[in-house]
């Protein structure tokens, strides 16, 4: 079991307000990071999350609002801390890149890297793709378009600064050979080695003449120069947690040999993250993260989700429709991650009176409900139990959900957990729990209850990182001794 636990989210673009891919991400994240404090306390687990605010994108968004770059993302970035309270995300930090301690920080990086002969000056002529602010060589055009986004570039000629990205395109195919676990899941894997061995690597333009673009960290070597958003984001894993000394060495409680480092990220922006970051760290010294986790898309029918497409899902709308737990349940659960899933309120209402309603809610109402009738609300002492509730009570000890979350199956756990529950519900239906009443067998009535409870305590404890205020409001309504029955935890949908 690892020391310590580090999580990070993308940082997102604040070119436009979060929706349903921000939202999956994090919440995501924050199961995991609830999870792990859980196990190795609070001062052992760091949860990042924040906002990418420079490059080309967020100066053309602020002039077409009438804004300066610095208005224009100070009224964005709120929208994204009200999404995450909303949610319950939990998060220990939140940076910006507009913030002096990564601008400070992207600065010594680029003057190591240069002092290493790692960043050269050249003149370079090839077409641009702006909404992915990325260069393409003529090759790699898609019918004159971008290979990515499909929309047109324009030709630019013009000198800049180059990060040796070539240089280590053997030892990068070598560290994910060796490291099974580096690029997850498989299928992305396979998609960064089949893209390095296919591929001849060209080395990274880390700059953006001022003249173009003057919405970005200057380099400290050439003041005429910004630095290329993708090189300037990916630092904010780092700039997060830690400092370069004088020395040039880094220093970080975070980043160390103990620690766990996971990235989850969306598939779109892979290669940013197998490629470019790792072989920024390497040239830095510094070690890699355990785990790059690129998860799927949420699609609407066929389609991605897209404003131009009129089918962009709100998570705040979706959250104050069907409730916070509800919606983070829905994104967990439904579609294993790394896979693509399809977004419908109908699947939504389905998953809830199927699995929350009909299953958890059921139970935890009805264990209640029976803790009154026969035991004026005092939870019973524990009982000789038959075989089918000796079962449940070994399942309820078996309730490990780590040799999941380790591969980040949320959708396998949340279905462990809800083995349990209906085990128990299976029990109920099966023992006839009125019957043991009006035949008076008090013994058997109580050690039948009390694992009933057992059940609901160990599902709302497996269930707190998912569902935190599910959890909660079973706690509160089992209390320890005495129950404190409330309304039905969800009410079907009609």
């Amino acid at each position: 079991m690892t020391k310590k636990f580090y999580i990070t989210t993308p940082i997102y673009y604040v070119n436009s307000s979060p929706h349903i891919g921000h939202s999956y991400t994090t919440i995501a994240a924050d199961t995991l990071a609830r999870y792990y404090r859980n196990i190795l306390g609070e001062e052992n687990v760091r949860f990042l999350t924040g906002t990418d605010e420079h490059g080309q994108k967020i100066q053309r968004a602020a002039q077409s609002a009438g804004l300066s770059p610095s208005e224009f993302t100070d009224e964005i970035v709120p929208a994204f801390k009200k999404l995450w309270e909303k949610l319950g995300i939990s998060y220990d930090d939140f940076i910006r890149t507009t913030q002096e301690r990564h601008i400070s920080c992207v600065g010594r990086v680029l003057e190591i890297l240069l002092e290493k002969q790692l960043i050269y000056p050249d003149t370079y002529e090839g077409w641009y793709c702006t909404p992915c602010e990325t260069f393409w060589t003529e090759k790699q055009l898609l019918e004159g378009s971008c290979p990515d986004c499909r929309r047109p570039v324009e030709k630019i000629k013009e000198t800049n600064y180059f990060f040796k990205l070539s240089v280590y395109q053997g030892w990068l195919i070598d560290h994910i050979n060796k490291n099974p676990s580096f690029i997850q899941p498989e299928i992305r894997r396979n998609e960064i080695l089949s893209f390095l061995t296919l591929n001849t690597l060209t080395d990274l333009c880390i700059s953006r003449p001022k003249e173009r673009l003057n919405w970005g960290i200057p380099l400290p070597f050439s003041p005429e120069h910004v630095t290329y958003v993708w090189f300037d984001a990916l630092i904010n894993y780092i700039s997060a947690t830690g400092a370069f000394g004088a020395d040039g060495k880094y220093d970080s409680k975070w980043w160390d040999k103990d620690t766990t480092i996971v990235h989850l990220i969306g598939k779109d922006i892979l290669r940013q993250h197998a490629v470019y970051w790792p072989i920024m760290l390497n040239a830095l010294g510094l070690r890699m993260p355990d785990t790059v986790f690129a998860h799927g898309w949420w699609m609407v029918g066929d389609d991605k989700m897209s404003k131009s497409r009129g089918n962009v899902v709100e998570p705040l709308s979706m959250a104050d429709k069907f409730g916070i737990d509800v919606y983070r349940y829905f994104l967990l659960r439904d579609v294993p991650f790394g896979m693509d899933g399809n977004f419908s309120e109908e699947s939504v209402i389905k998953r809830y009176n199927s699995d929350l309603a009909n299953d958890l809610g059921n139970l935890v109402y009805r264990t209640l409900t029976m803790v009154e009738k026969y035991f004026q609300g005092n939870i019973p002492e524990k009982g000789r139990l038959n075989t089918q509730g000796q079962k449940i009570e070994e399942s309820i000890e078996g309730l490990s959900l780590e040799p999941l979350l380790i591969f980040y199956n949320f959708s396998a756990a949340l279905e462990k957990i809800w083995v349990l529950i209906n085990m128990a519900n299976k029990y109920v239906e099966d023992t006839k729990p009125w019957n043991l009443a009006k035949e008076n067998k008090t013994e058997e009535l109580k050690a039948f209850i009390r694992l009933l409870v057992d059940v609901i305590r160990g599902a709302s404890s497996a269930l707190e990182p998912f569902m935190p205020g599910t959890a909660r409001s079973i706690n509160e309504q089992l209390g320890s001794d005495k129950i404190n029955k409330g309304n039905p935890l969800f009410p079907r949908i009609e």
